[in-house]
């Protein structure tokens, strides 16, 4: 098992700057390919949080722990600034932050060492892994969609959670990057999956399910029988409580992976990775309440659409769609919930860094 990022926590004097500066300069120009060289941001230290008296003691000499609320999340540079503000919104409310452990999922060709560095300065306690993504597999089948954004590699990594994560690992809480929680991963950790339910998420059963699939795909009496006897609705993927050792007893990245293979073969949806997971398990999931996954807040696939929060309380705001709130604060067009996420942003300007 890989050693655990757990880094002492840094000061702030001028040195520390200028080192911080040399690191990127170096990590920049050496630690990636030329092709791949980018513009690092660089983030503030976020404060600590601490465990409420009544939390368990837990052991995190290892990622396995059954009694930790484990987090899985995909890491990009694309959104890191999304991912950031994410850890410090699931720390900030949880009554138990350093019973959490994440888990972190990047492409085998990303800079890790630029990741584990930059998470590590703002969150120096945080016990986290990042685990490489080979893309390969996946590349050659995803379709085109309808948003070039869902075609990205890295989107399909949940695909393969139950391979990518420890196998010693019972239970994970997936979360997208574009996302911020304004209550105590606890709970939705602890959502009941029944006797034989694989995911948790909540459903959307308003939803125009049929409109996910094309009319190949329903034209076709063996496919659309696929439902048959099924209850099935829409949920999104970006919130999801999963059982990592029942899906891994019924192979469904196996099943999920074939559906790939038919889309390439015959176009039977439209919305990158989403329709496999609603083929194989749409009407089969535990339920979650509406209040943890306030979705579509980015617009769904309309930039500059600004949205409303659905009815009912609010425990996780979620900017899935073209429009993040990072991008629409930085070019002075907020939407108005884009105020929600701005107290979670912990990216540092230039003239902070200087000074």
């Amino acid at each position: 098992m890989p050693k655990l990022a757990l880094i002492p926590p840094h000061d702030h004097h001028r040195h520390h700057r200028q080192l911080l500066l040399i690191f990127l300069l170096i990590s920049a120009t050496t630690a990636a390919p030329a092709s791949a060289t980018t513009n690092y941001q660089v983030f503030k230290e976020a404060p600590q949080f601490y465990n409420s008296p009544t939390c368990p003691s837990i052991h995190t000499n290892g990622m396995c722990c059954d009694q930790a609320v484990h987090v899985a999340m995909t890491l990009d540079t694309a959104y890191l600034r999304g991912l950031m503000a994410a850890i410090l919104s699931i720390l900030q409310h949880s009554s138990c932050p350093q019973n959490i452990l994440f888990h972190f999922i990047a492409s085998a060709t990303a800079n890790h060492q630029h990741f584990r560095y930059t998470i590590s300065r703002a969150f120096p306690a945080l016990v986290f892994q990042i685990y490489p993504y080979d893309s390969k597999a996946v590349s050659g089948l995803i379709s085109t969609s309808i948003r070039s954004a869902l075609d990205c590699p890295l989107n399909y990594a949940r695909n393969y959670l139950p391979n990518l994560l420890p196998r010693c690992l019972r239970r994970v809480v997936y979360l997208d990057s574009d996302l911020v929680l304004v209550d105590d991963m606890a709970k939705l950790a602890a959502t009941p999956l029944g006797d034989s339910s694989v995911l948790a998420a909540p459903e959307y059963c308003n939803a125009n399910f049929t409109s996910y699939f094309t009319p190949t795909f329903w034209s076709n009496p063996t496919l659309s029988l696929t439902f048959s006897g099924r209850k099935a609705c829409y949920f999104n993927t970006g919130v999801m409580v999963i059982d990592l050792q029942r899906w891994r007893a019924g192979d469904y990245t196996t099943e999920i992976v074939e559906w790939m293979e038919l889309q390439k073969r015959m176009r039977i949806y439209e919305l990158g990775s989403l329709p496999p997971f609603l083929l194989v398990f749409a009407g089969n999931i535990a339920p979650v309440d509406h209040r943890w996954n306030q979705h579509g807040l980015g617009g769904d696939n309309y930039r500059g659409l600004c949205r409303d929060l659905h009815p009912g309380p609010t425990s996780l705001l979620h900017w899935s769609g073209k429009g993040k709130p990072w991008a629409r604060l930085d070019a002075n067009r907020p939407c108005p919930l884009d105020a929600f996420w701005a107290p979670y942003d912990l990216l540092q300007t230039s003239s902070a860094l200087e000074s």
